[in-house]
């Protein structure tokens, strides 16, 4: 049972307030097809409180939804009612809406995505065909985590050829060589425990990619612990091994925690790990992008009007969050990214997105006190939750912003994130955007006036006589700087 009470901008909300409780309200129907009373209790007493704090709080546009758990429950409807005597007006989403709601969330979240979507929840599994920004042909298995653990007792081949069948039932079929987009809690928890054993550079499991025989050999690693305690897990997190590798054997008392995942959500690995195999085989993906945006967010994302979904994530994202900082941020960074443009790489509008979401982080950076900016420029980049961007973009971002604060060394842990050439031209927007802001101190009139090009093998930075005088050693330092970054010659000239 979660409540999530979003704000900011309709295209990128912001989470306000999330909390969630665990009913478990699908283990009951899994073993005699009805809610336990225990978890009716459990859920009617916090949808109980979620009632009254968005009284308290004032929010009135309420979506309440349930899913699996409620329409396979013989007892399903009469929940429903008591869920509405709180004051709820609860909707029961058929499993084909739950599918293509989950869709439209990842459609949401990566724009221009195909593929398979495949949504676990604890009741069921959702898989839902994606392109050309539409969903299609969604259908729902019991297959969710709390039904997994039956389904296994069995053996290895015995829970493929259950999962083979149902698949075969749902009259299911996708083209292999698709990507196939991760929705749901244990998924993200399968991220997170490959990006710990693998020291990622990113915490963050939205976006984080595996390539199908990674996702196999995390799989098998996972489907040798046996434990569902949790702490088996941990010990083999624990145990050194390299990810994706095989566990030959665990110490049970290892004391080890993953961070972001909740022991219960550990002990559920294994039968997540041995679903994702099977899908892994069935499927024949090209690669696996796990996604923090689902359900409720493609429930948001249905509501949006034609001229907000097509905004950009990133920008809108980045944008809000600098005028926080400053309102005038977003607009100068425009200012300021147009007019490194003629000295900066940025071919196609993936990365000329990425050159102004940039200039505005840096241009925010500058407002913290000195010794925190490039630590706390690296953090929004690679740590903070985005939108519509790739690792390569987030490491591109990083560089963008240590070089902008004087630091402008490639790391080998930006290295594996994104290619150097990617990172040489990341370095040099933000060199270029500190030559700009310390040259011009992003005025618009001397923007206006200034300007920087490539003629021939020279850097030309440029001024009109009256601006001249805004030229000093250290901007002179700073254009040698990116100059040679570029391997041209640093040239100052008026007009």
């Amino acid at each position: 049972m979660r409540l999530v009470i979003f704000g900011g901008p309709a295209r990128v909300p912001v989470t306000l307030y999330n909390e969630k409780v665990t009913a478990r309200l699908g283990r009951g129907v899994a073993e005699d097809g009805r809610l336990s009373t225990k978890a009716k209790r459990t859920a009617l007493a916090s949808l109980a409180r979620y009632a009254a704090l968005l009284r308290l709080l004032g929010v009135t546009d309420i979506e309440c939804v349930a899913t699996a758990a409620v329409r396979d429950a013989v007892d399903g409807a009469a929940f429903l009612a008591r869920i509405a005597e709180l004051g709820l007006s609860p909707r029961l989403l058929s499993g084909e809406q739950e599918a293509l709601t989950g869709a439209q969330g990842i459609l949401a979240a990566f724009p221009g995505a195909a593929g398979v979507v495949a949504d676990l929840g604890g009741g069921s599994l959702e898989l839902t065909d994606i392109a050309a920004d539409a969903c299609e042909h969604g259908v729902s298995m019991p297959l969710g985590t709390l039904r997994l653990p039956p389904l296994r007792s069995g053996g290895a081949g015995k829970f493929a050829h259950r999962v083979r069948n149902m698949l075969s039932t749902a009259h299911w079929s996708g083209e292999p060589g698709q990507d196939l987009y991760l929705i749901g809690g244990s998924w993200r928890a399968l991220a997170r425990y490959a990006m710990e054993r693998d020291h990622w550079p990113i915490d963050d499991p939205h976006g984080f990619e595996l390539a199908p025989e990674a996702a196999l050999k995390l799989a098998r690693s996972l489907m040798a612990v046996q434990s569902h305690d949790g702490r088996a897990v941990q010990a083999a997190l624990a145990s050194g091994d390299k990810p994706g590798g095989e566990v030959a054997a665990v110490r049970v008392n290892a004391p080890t925690a993953v961070p972001g995942i909740s022991t219960s959500r550990l002990a559920s690995l294994p039968d997540a790990a041995a679903l994702l195999g099977v899908l892994v085989r069935e499927l024949k993906p090209a690669r696996l992008i796990f996604s923090s945006w689902g359900l409720r967010d493609g429930l948001l994302a249905s509501r949006l009007s034609p001229a907000a979904r097509a905004q950009d994530p990133l920008v809108v994202a980045v944008s809000d969050f600098v005028q926080g900082l400053g309102p005038e941020l977003p607009g100068a960074a425009a200012a300021v990214a147009k007019w490194i443009a003629p000295a900066t790489a940025a071919d196609g509008p993936v990365r000329e997105r990425l050159r102004l979401s940039a200039a505005m982080l840096a241009l925010a950076s500058m407002r913290a006190e000195p010794n925190l900016r490039a630590e706390l420029g690296t953090d929004w980049a690679l740590r903070k939750r985005w939108i519509g961007i790739s690792a390569e973009g987030r490491a591109m971002l990083a560089l963008a912003l240590r070089s902008n604060n004087g630091r402008a060394t490639v790391t080998a842990e930006l290295l594996r994130l994104a290619p150097p050439h990617r990172l040489r031209e990341a370095q040099a927007w933000g060199l270029a955007t500190r030559l700009c802001r310390r040259f011009t101190g992003a005025a618009p009139e001397a923007l206006a006036a200034t300007g920087i090009r490539i003629e021939g093998g020279q850097l030309v930075l440029w001024a009109r006589d009256d601006m001249a005088v805004l030229h000093s050693d250290t901007v002179a330092r700073d254009h040698r700087w990116l100059a040679e970054t570029l391997g041209l010659e640093a040239v100052f000239k008026t007009i």
